[in-house]
């Protein structure tokens, strides 16, 4: 099954963040309050939203960091995506 967007929706599949300190140690969530990031999947065409044209500026592939409480969790054969905004995007990790 896939996913396709409407307007200025993306679809993401989150992925997992661990940090390593200078010294080699594993930061786990429990230490550190970890950034959002995630695997774009899928966007949608953009277009007028809300009587303002919007520009997607993400692509299928691009690692993100997106808003905590932002979108919807949804579970598609078996695997958890999340539908967010672009503008719940904040950064392009490259």
């Amino acid at each position: 099954m896939t996913v396709k967007p409407l307007g200025d929706r993306v679809v993401l599949k989150a992925t997992e963040y661990e940090e390593t300190t200078k010294s080699g140690i594993v930061l786990t969530g429990s230490a550190k309050e970890k950034p959002q990031y995630a695997i774009v999947e899928a966007v949608g065409p953009g277009g007028v939203v809300d009587g303002k044209e919007v520009k997607m500026e993400v692509s299928v592939g691009q690692k993100v960091i997106y808003s905590k409480y932002s979108g919807t969790e949804v579970k598609i054969d078996g695997q958890e995506l999340i539908i967010v905004r672009q503008n719940d995007i904040l950064a392009i990790v490259e």
